[in-house]
């Protein structure tokens, strides 16, 4: 077999390895080390020692030598230096610092407040706990950016209520597990900090460009709410009178301010400090950080149980995150040196694609991939496989971001391994099926799919926000 031929059938085995389950860290690091061996084998170089050895050495020096040849392949100093170079990258020093504000956040006693406020402050509108539900799901994940922890959280809080007031099951379900995904797409997203290491793009102008899509698709699901609640009340009930309290204009006032403000301004301030240039996206995190610990002693949630979990949380998040990319540059590194980038590039030439169908074949290949996967391993290892091809095709990495941001959003709701919908029946009644919320998220596939083409079709949606606040 030729080496790019090797670089193929490394990718399939990883890609047969992982389907069976095998952890996909370290899975990306055997593979890589284990064909890196051969790719960097070298006898005269590994064991130049060892040959040098006069005849009647002794058996324990020559033995000494041959073992360290052995372990004198290149392979070993790649691994070591990408370790190297994960752990001293600064862009993924705001991973931690934004998981942690997330962990904190969660346990602070917010979101109850935010969603009661919410549900009485939306009342008249139709569909009104579906619509408090998402615009919470979209505050909190935006907020911690941990889709397990939000689908989680809000199906205990907002679920129970919208049962309670007689919402189809289905309905009810995909509200929560399709907002509970936004956070991946919304800034400061933890998804472009790891994109924007593994692309090299301004993380600043990824913020910046990914803030309008995710409005956009915000809108796009509250619009489908509050219309399938016109077109069809059966699904959302009006409340009944006495199911939502009557609150005095001042008061429901205060319970905003009390509620929605804090965790405004907290969102706020981050966001606002890396765009318009006052802090860079780690200092940032570390306000986050920081304005979260505040809020948690704020609102006397506050313990040292809370504390300890949060940080536990954190640094186990953080861990897998660095390992993925420390296997993924070992086996990237290898698979380009075995010339499995180059062939793969050839393979798509000859396709005779134009931007368009790349565009579209890229996301097909990406929105199936997310059935297995999840987002960090999509990223971190798939997606560098395109990178070298977007300057052939004209194709801004940016761009490229948001529509890979954006086309994440269905990995979590796409059966069969829809992992929102797992969250969420994890901690749902019983009498809510899977089935059910399977059926409640099929919608949202659609609303993502038109908001992927309403930016392709209307880039400005992603530039007009990094052109305006940068040039």
């Amino acid at each position: 077999m030729t080496d790019p031929q090797i670089a193929i059938a490394m990718l399939g085995i990883f890609i047969f390895l992982v389907f069976l389950g095998f952890p996909i860290a370290f899975t990306l690091m055997a593979m890589g080390i284990g064909f890196g061996y051969y790719a960097y084998f070298d006898p005269s170089r590994m064991w130049r020692e060892y040959f040098r050895l006069e005849e009647g050495a002794g058996g324990f020096e020559s033995v000494q030598l041959w073992i360290e040849g052995f372990f004198n392949n290149r392979i070993f100093d790649l691994f070591v230096n990408q370790t190297y170079t994960v752990m001293s990258n600064e862009v993924l020093t705001a991973v931690p610092l934004f998981l942690f504000m997330g962990y904190i956040v969660e346990r602070a006693n917010i979101v109850e407040r935010l969603f009661t406020t919410l549900n009485i402050a939306s009342k008249n509108i139709p569909g009104s706990l579906g619509v408090a539900a998402l615009i919470t799901c979209m505050f909190f994940a935006t907020a911690t950016g941990i889709v397990g922890a939000v689908v989680t959280l809000m199906g205990l809080l907002a679920l129970p209520a919208m049962l309670r007031a007689r919402y189809d099951h289905s309905f009810a379900s995909g509200i929560i597990c399709a907002g509970g995904t936004l956070g991946i797409l919304i800034p400061p997203s933890i998804m472009l900090i790891v994109y924007a290491a593994a692309s090299g793009v301004s993380i600043v102008r990824l913020y910046a460009g990914a803030l309008l899509p995710g409005l956009l698709l915000t809108g796009l699901y509250l619009l489908y709410v509050v219309g399938r609640a016109i077109m069809q009340p059966s699904v959302a009930p009006k409340p009944a009178p006495g199911d939502v309290p009557d609150v005095p204009v001042g008061k429901l006032i205060f319970m905003i301010a009390t509620s929605f403000l804090p965790l405004a301004v907290l969102i706020l301030s981050v966001l606002g400090s890396i765009l318009f240039g006052l802090a860079t996206p780690t200092e940032a995190a570390s306000i986050g950080a920081l304005g979260g610990l505040v809020l948690a002693v704020v609102y006397r949630a506050l313990t040292w149980q809370r504390l300890r979990e949060s940080v536990y949380l954190t640094v186990r998040t953080t861990a897998m995150v660095c390992w993925l990319f420390v296997g993924s540059y070992t086996f990237s590194s290898v698979f380009s040196y075995l010339g499995g980038e180059n062939l793969i590039a050839h393979f798509v030439e000859g396709l005779d694609l134009n931007t368009v169908t790349f565009l579209i074949l890229a996301q097909i290949i990406i929105f199936l991939l997310g059935w297995p996967l999840e987002w960090s391993e999509i990223i971190i290892i798939f997606v560098p496989i395109f990178l070298p091809l977007l300057d052939q095709f004209g194709v801004d990495p940016l761009f490229f971001g948001i529509l890979v941001a954006l086309n994440l959003q269905t990995s979590f709701l796409t059966p069969p391994m829809a992992m929102s919908a797992y969250y969420l029946k994890g901690i749902a009644p019983s009498e809510v099926r899977l089935t059910s919320i399977f059926k409640g998220c099929m919608p949202y596939l659609a609303m993502v799919i038109i908001a992927m083409v309403t930016v392709y079709v209307f880039p400005q949606i992603v530039y007009w926000l990094p052109n305006l606040v940068y040039g």
